[in-house]
């Protein structure tokens, strides 16, 4: 299969621009159905000229439908992009990419979807999708699935049906997040998992970041206690991964921290902690929930971040990492970070 791609690559690139280019033009209609051609065109940055001749191709082949809401996939459409899958990871090589960023990160497994989601929404659904189906593999009786928030868990939370409900599910914020916005909250985020897997959730109402003393006094509160002990016993984590001064601006963080973290050359934060480039913790967030070290405990961590500007927030997070992580990224970050 691979010396058949090698020597299409060689005498016919051609071809395989042109299937790049359809297998573009499906995906997107397939994330935004129906959609009309000139937000289609927009979309993907060709003219509404160059698209009206591939939609009518697509169309003779029984690929779309046109009608006066928009362009939508048939079935045959649907079959056929799903079997583009697999080959268009082979063309682009993401299978190699996966194994060289798995071994130079150091972690259990990368899983990387095309894309960038940077550059666009469809490849943060696509982020999301990918990361609830490995979760499908690791689900066997009881459950509890500890979730971060962040725009990206969100993403996840809509990949996820009811079919994941067959199992005994219970989501829990991993940590306290009032004070974010609220649909990219913990606690929204896990009543999304678990409306949409027909299953349970507990909500975490304690503030993102609080003060030394307020934390002690709140770790004493017996239902905050309870929460923290369903968080430590969890089987699962999924987490995002955010860049530092954008974590900390919407942390509303005081100027005097700020400043430390541009000083100390900050790049990345997770679960409340921020990151240089060489992974060295540079500040810490008091928070109420899941610490840093509390991961060495969790038997299934899923890290889920793409776009090609948080590549080195990933690089230095992954330096801290328990071994066991899963990392669910895109083509803008792997190349990113197999380029450094």
């Amino acid at each position: 299969m691979q010396s058949i791609i090698d020597l299409q690559k060689r005498l016919l690139p051609d071809l395989l621009q042109v299937l790049h280019k359809r297998y573009s033009i499906l995906r997107s209609i397939g994330y935004m159905q129906p959609v009309g051609r000139r937000s289609l065109a927009a979309s993907l940055g060709l003219t509404e000229r160059v698209l009206r001749s591939e939609v009518d191709f697509l169309k003779d082949q029984n690929l779309l439908t046109i009608n006066n809401v928009g362009m939508s996939l048939t079935s045959e459409g649907k079959n056929l992009l799903e079997d583009l899958e697999c080959l268009m990871r082979k063309l682009k090589g993401i299978d190699v990419l996966e194994l060289e960023l798995k071994h130079q990160l150091g972690i259990k497994k990368v899983v990387i979807v095309p894309g960038d989601s940077d550059l666009s929404p469809m490849v943060k659904s696509d982020l999301g999708k990918a990361c609830a189906n490995w979760m499908k593999n690791l689900l066997s009786g009881e459950n509890i699935i500890a979730v971060t928030g962040g725009s990206t868990m969100a993403a996840v939370a809509e990949g996820l049906t009811p079919e994941y409900g067959q199992k005994e599910l219970l989501f829990v914020p991993a940590r306290g997040g009032i004070g974010e916005d609220v649909h990219n909250q913990a606690n929204t985020i896990c009543s999304i998992m678990a409306q949409n897997t027909l299953s349970k959730y507990r909500v975490f109402y304690v503030p993102d970041q609080v003060s030394t003393e307020i934390y002690e006094s709140l770790i004493k509160d017996p239902g905050i206690h309870e929460i923290l002990n369903l968080i430590n016993s969890a089987s699962i984590v999924l987490h995002g991964i955010g860049d530092a001064i954008t974590m900390a601006k919407r942390r509303k963080t005081s100027p005097e921290v700020m400043e430390l973290l541009k000083m100390d050359h900050a790049v990345g934060e997770a679960f409340g902690y921020y990151f240089n480039e060489a992974g060295d913790i540079v500040h810490k967030v008091t928070t109420i929930g899941m610490q840093l070290e509390d991961l060495k405990k969790i038997p299934n961590i899923i890290a889920v971040a793409g776009g090609a500007s948080k590549a080195k927030a990933i690089k230095a997070y992954m330096k801290q990492a328990p071994a066991e992580t899963v990392l669910i990224t895109d083509e803008g970050v792997a190349k990113q970070l197999t380029s450094y």
